[in-house]
């Protein structure tokens, strides 16, 4: 069985949640983390990062991420 993956869609997470420590990326709260959601290409997902990070930016410890979660699915 052969798995083709559609290298047009690009899929993207935006997470967050606050972090330990300003040295590293270890959460507080793995069951609290803010999943913001997966959106189909870049440019989306940044939109939905700088939101979050804006609306947190009085909160020093907590951190927003994009993660390219099409890179994860290619063989």
């Amino acid at each position: 069985m052969t798995t083709t993956i559609d290298s047009t869609q690009k899929l993207h997470l935006v997470f967050g949640g606050e972090l330990e420590n300003l040295d590293g990326v270890r959460f507080r709260d793995i069951a609290g983390l803010d999943v913001v959601g997966i959106f189909p290409d870049y440019a989306s997902a940044q939109a939905a990062w700088k939101s979050k990070a804006q609306a947190t930016v009085d909160q020093a410890q907590t951190r927003y991420f994009i993660v390219h979660l099409h890179r994860l699915l290619e063989p």
